[in-house]
């Protein structure tokens, strides 16, 4: 009796009257009900702490293992664009240049900031994170996504004329492509990287890509650049990756500032498996995600 009056008072949202009617009590006994469910251990209340932004990207990187955390408020319905300005903050105050390399991802929130969140960094290396995909959406669309940060930024644009995953008797050729080459070679130069985190693969909408619906990632957490971990951060090989033009594991971790890009409760475990796997040194993300990512890992996540 203390079990149900409990849930339907806490869970069910009902009134102690409400309660009273529909189990054929009176109300001076489901008060006392409850009163004894909360003695008794049966219902706990929590006070959760509330943290300003700037503490709660403090919490968040402590707990994480991350360089920095930037936590914003925002409104649900502008929770992309409000990533911009702290971007734009990092980027400038990260000096970037000529003879400097901006590493670009791909993805909707990367694409959503890239007109509001470049400040000016004239003459920088744009390069982007893959080779091209067969997706019709400009979200996917790599080259694009070098092509327009060097616009806004006023840096050089880099392309990797090949397709991200190629077919093995043909990875050969498109590796010595000289144009293939030189972008490529300067992934083990990149001064700053800005990428998306992905979602756990099992909720991740079907797309044209060959890893998608592979069994062997039913247990990803999330992906960055294609590379997918689970939540306690160990990278997931799957079929096909070997052959996969896209920035390594190890070149990602090797770079000074990576910054994630990531809102929504929905991506919790992919944040936490990506600052676990050390593909993101740097997170971006609005209030409301960060909380819930605190309370995950606070509960053993």
């Amino acid at each position: 009796m203390l079990h149900t009056v409990a849930k339907l008072h806490y869970e069910s949202d009902l009134s102690q009257v409400q309660i009273a009617k529909q189990l054929g009590l009176s109300t001076a006994t489901i008060s006392r009900l409850l009163q004894r469910a909360r003695s008794e251990g049966i219902v706990r209340i929590e006070v959760r702490d509330l943290f300003s932004p700037d503490e709660l990207g403090r919490q968040l990187a402590d707990r994480l293992g991350l360089q920095q955390v930037i936590a914003v408020d925002a409104p649900a319905s502008n929770q992309l664009s409000a990533l911009a300005s702290p971007l734009s903050h990092l980027l400038s105050a990260a000096g970037l240049g000529r003879d400097k390399v901006l590493m670009v991802g791909w993805g909707r929130t990367v694409w959503s900031v890239i007109d509001a969140g470049f400040p000016p960094m004239s003459g920088v290396s744009v390069v982007p994170s893959t080779g091209g995909m067969q997706q019709h959406a400009q979200q996917f669309q790599s080259n694009e996504f070098s092509r327009r940060v060097a616009e806004v930024a006023g840096g050089v644009p880099h392309f990797i004329f090949a397709p991200y995953l190629p077919a093995v008797v043909a990875l050969d050729h498109f590796l010595t492509d000289q144009s293939v080459q030189a972008s490529v070679a300067l992934w083990d130069r990149i001064d700053v990287a800005v990428v998306g985190i992905g979602l756990p693969h099992a909720l991740e909408r079907p797309t044209a890509s060959s890893d998608q619906a592979n069994p062997q990632l039913s247990d990803a957490a999330g992906d960055v650049v294609r590379h997918y971990f689970d939540r306690q951060g160990n990278i997931i090989p799957w079929e096909g990756e070997e052959r996969m033009i896209a920035v390594s594991c190890n070149q990602l971790r090797a770079i000074p500032i990576a910054i994630g890009l990531a809102v929504g409760e929905v991506k919790v475990p992919s944040i936490i498996g990506a600052a676990r796997a050390r593909l993101v040194n740097t997170l971006i993300t609005d209030t409301r995600t960060a909380e819930a990512v605190l309370d995950a890992v606070a509960k053993g996540a």
